[in-house]
Formats: C-alpha cells, sequence, structure tokens
C-alpha cells in the first residue's frame, strides 16, 4: 500500500498512476466534494471494476446508523477498516483530524454510531476568530497544566481539553461495552496518543484499508 497525496485529483494524476502500475484492475472513489464528470469517466473506462462510494453501497459490515446519507465517508471508511482488521470484537475508532470523531463498531460487526466534536486546529482557530483579542496560538507537545500567559493558557486549555475528553470518552465506552479494541487515526493521532490514559493501536492508513474492503467486497459480488 502506498500513499500519493495531490492538492487537486485530476485525470492526468490517474493516467500518471495507471502508467506506473498498469496492475491496477479496480478502483473505488470516495468524495466529499462534487466529483468532475471526466474522472468519472475515466475511472469508468480504465478500469475493469470502478465502484463509487455513497451510502448505497454495499458493506462487509452492517450499518445501523440512523442517517447513512449523512454518515461521512471516512468515518465509514475507517470503521470498515478497524473491522478488517480486529473483526467480532467492540472497536472504538478514533479519528484525529480536522474534526475529533469516535465511531463504535460492535462486536456484531456492526457499525453503531459515534461521536463529532472539533479538532486541534478548529479550536486554536475558534478561539482567535470568535474572540477580540485571543491570538492564534500553535500546539505544542510540552503542555503545563496551568498557563502563566496568554498563550501558554489557549494551548494548555485547548489542548489538555481534548485528552480530557478523550479520555473521558474512552472511559465511557469502556465501561459500556466489554474488551474494547481503541484504535486512533488521523493527522493528529501522533500528537494524542503518547498522552492518553489507555493502550491504543494508531494506524495512519486505515481508512484506505477500509477503503480497500469495501471495493474488494463489491468486486467478488459483480
Amino acid at each position: 500500500m502506498f500513499n500519493v497525496p495531490i492538492d487537486h485529483l485530476t485525470v492526468a494524476h490517474l493516467q500518471m498512476l495507471k502508467d506506473e502500475h498498469p496492475q491496477l484492475n479496480k478502483a473505488i472513489l470516495s468524495a466529499v466534494k462534487a466529483v468532475d464528470q471526466e474522472i468519472i469517466r475515466f475511472l469508468s473506462g480504465n478500469f475493469e471494476f470502478f465502484l463509487e462510494l455513497d451510502d448505497q453501497t454495499s458493506l462487509p459490515i452492517e450499518n445501523i446508523y440512523e442517517t447513512p446519507e449523512t454518515l461521512g465517508k471516512d468515518r465509514l471508511a475507517a470503521a470498515v477498516g478497524a473491522n478488517e482488521l480486529f473483526p467480532d470484537q467492540n472497536l472504538l475508532i478514533i479519528d484525529a483530524g480536522t474534526a475529533i470523531t469516535y465511531d463504535l463498531v460492535s462486536e456484531k460487526n456492526q457499525f453503531v454510531g459515534g461521536n463529532i466534536s472539533p479538532g486541534l486546529e478548529m479550536r486554536f482557530k475558534a478561539l482567535n476568530q470568535f474572540t477580540g483579542k485571543l491570538p492564534l496560538v500553535k500546539y505544542d507537545d510540552d503542555t503545563e497544566l496551568i498557563g502563566r500567559n496568554t498563550m501558554e493558557a489557549i494551548r494548555a486549555g485547548v489542548q489538555n481539553g481534548i485528552l480530557f475528553e478523550m479520555n473521558g470518552t474512552i472511559d465511557l465506552f469502556n465501561r459500556n461495552y466489554k474488551n474494547l479494541q481503541i484504535i486512533m487515526t488521523g493527522g493528529d493521532s501522533n500528537f494524542f496518543d503518547r498522552k492518553l490514559n489507555y493502550s491504543i493501536f494508531v494506524h495512519f492508513n486505515i481508512t484506505l484499508i477500509g477503503l480497500n474492503r469495501i471495493l474488494e467486497y463489491n468486486a467478488k459480488k459483480k
């Protein structure tokens, strides 16, 4: 598995990928924003099997979320990826990115639902944008318990606040779901995993694993 991060997907990128890896014959598209139809035509015409992920896509786990049409595709893919690594277990998937999501997959292999809260950078920006004088602060690994100036106070409030939130959420889920396996992913994972009170499994490609599992699952049903 490999990642090719790009700012904006184009047909030229896809053609380059296909040229470099001609053995690729299946593709899945997961997008939040509207996708250029030229990209969809390319994927449909150049791969033996192409799948565009949406709320109607068949899944290898049961989705019992009440509003599947509003469920973020990244949350769903991460849940499938976690279930692929730890099947038949209660799983709490924490994605520490722009937002922080906490999602539960039950030991019955069901996506139950979860919680969403603002991420690290979003909280710093909110304090700066929605107040008159508070500065924009960046995170720092060394967080004081008590801030002795405004910069430290913001950093301590935001960073410790998220840690309290994460530890509290894990504690609550642990009390309600036996033998809970905790998986963390997302860009800020490394910052949080060393500071939590619990042993967790960090995997940055859990969403990609899930997307690949969904792709293979649907390709076999064809």
